[in-house]
């Protein structure tokens, strides 16, 4: 077709229409299980969950297909796992603000990432964040999905004497879950594309057959997206409180995007001989806009997804990898009733299994320099036991500062660090 060639470069990229259709199918398929867990996740925060499910959708055809046109690489976005669970967990059910407010405050940070791509900024902040917290800020996004997805298997539950303890095993729940996350695993290691989707689509199937869910069907036409559409709380994300939320929000999908980016980017060959990203800062405004236009939407914060590698390992070398993945979620918006009948337990094998995945990078620290691993283990631990990644990435820059400082190292610490924990340290004193 001379328009695609023409448009997404394809004899010059080594690819054909063949190949980039089948890789954004790969993609597809590696990234479809958000359609279930996002809107479980985020009805936790009093969200509609159909309306969710649609916002869902749009958002991550909307966003793919900005990366697939308007920056020509075959790299799929959709609504950040970790960052969902922020927003109801923590923002929401933590803070107490309302769901629209925290929209209001996704937002914001989607425009603060558009005004420093333009100002090719972003490259300069993400350079100055040591490398041992990118790791734990990932790892610890990755414990604090753990916790979620063992809660909503009921493997752990609340005890009053030790704060959290082990659940009813005889539960079908947990025998659904364990049963999932056992096929998940095993699906992934032998390479077959959609594991996680057949997994929560086998245990939602074996609820089903024996009694433990309830079917809503398979095909109807979209739900409505009113409730959610432009609900977003501009005023209240101004909130002196929320301060600290927005700066969560474009710290994690600073460092989130930018490493997906440039990880799936050099997983395909698309580097440059410097090592550097053609075409970055298009890469970058496609997905600072889809975060807004995400937040317009109704869902959380929109991101590149790793799981692009799927589709990148299949042979996606250009944009129409992208924009196939965007087509696939726009025929997706017909299967909300299926999004529906998936019970929680269903998905909280797929939650523990991409926290397996995220807490790969404790393993690339330094633990030979105690001034790089003590304040990322800090970092990493602390989202899953005070149950927010914002007190997380605070106590992770802080304590950083700290024992940089100390250790007689102050050469070692950045700038943009220094200033980052003072900001969290001043939240903390007055707020």
């Amino acid at each position: 077709m001379p328009v695609l060639e023409r448009w997404f470069q394809l004899r010059e990229s080594g690819s054909d229409v063949r190949t980039e259709c089948l890789a954004g199918l790969a993609t597809f398929l590696a990234m479809a299980y958000i359609m279930f867990v996002n809107p479980q996740i985020l009805s936790a925060a009093g969200m509609p969950r159909e309306a969710v499910f649609v916002a869902t959708c749009l958002a991550a055809a909307i966003g793919s297909a900005v990366m697939g046109l308007y920056a020509n690489y075959p790299i799929a976005l959709a609504p950040g796992m970790g960052l969902n669970a922020y927003f109801a967990y923590s923002v929401v059910q933590g803070l107490g603000f309302s769901w629209q407010a925290a929209l209001g405050a996704v937002f914001i940070s989607g425009c603060l990432f558009v005004a420093i791509s333009l100002l090719r900024v972003r490259e300069w902040i993400v350079d100055a964040i040591p490398r041992s917290l990118k790791l734990a800020i990932s790892a610890g996004i990755g414990l604090f999905l753990a916790v979620i997805g063992f809660k909503n298997a009921g493997l752990i539950a609340a005890n009053p004497a030790t704060l959290v303890g082990l659940g009813d095993l005889h539960a079908p729940s947990v025998l659904y879950a364990a049963a999932g996350l056992l096929l998940i695993v095993a699906l992934e290691a032998r390479r077959v594309r959609g594991g996680i989707v057949i997994g929560i689509l086998a245990v939602t199937v074996a609820a089903l057959l024996f009694g433990h869910a309830k079917f809503a069907g398979v095909f109807a036409l979209p739900p409505s997206l009113a409730p959610t559409l432009l609900q977003l709380d501009l005023r209240a994300a101004l909130d002196a409180g929320l301060v600290t939320v927005v700066l969560t929000f474009f710290l994690v999908e600073l460092f989130d995007a930018t490493g997906t980016l440039i990880g799936v980017s050099h997983r395909a060959g698309l580097l440059d001989a410097q090592g550097k990203l053609p075409r970055l800062r298009r890469a970058l405004l496609a997905d600072s806009t889809a975060i807004a236009a995400g937040a317009a939407l109704g869902t959380s914060s929109t991101t590149a997804y790793i799981e692009s590698a799927a589709g990148t390992a299949a042979g996606g070398r250009t944009g129409l990898t992208a924009v196939v993945v965007a087509l696939l979620f726009l025929a997706a918006l017909f299967l909300s009733p299926l999004a529906a009948t998936v019970p929680p337990f269903a998905t909280a094998p797929a939650l523990i299994y991409v926290a397996i995945l995220m807490s790969y990078g404790l393993a690339e620290l330094d633990w030979d320099d105690l001034t790089e691993s003590a304040p990322a283990v800090i970092c990493a631990l602390s989202m899953p036991l005070t149950f927010s990644i914002a007190h997380g990435i605070a106590f992770g820059f802080i304590s950083y500062a700290g024992i940089k400082l100390l250790a007689g190292r102050r050469h070692e610490l950045p700038p943009a660090v220094a200033l980052i924990a003072l900001v969290f340290v001043a939240k903390f004193a007055l707020l």
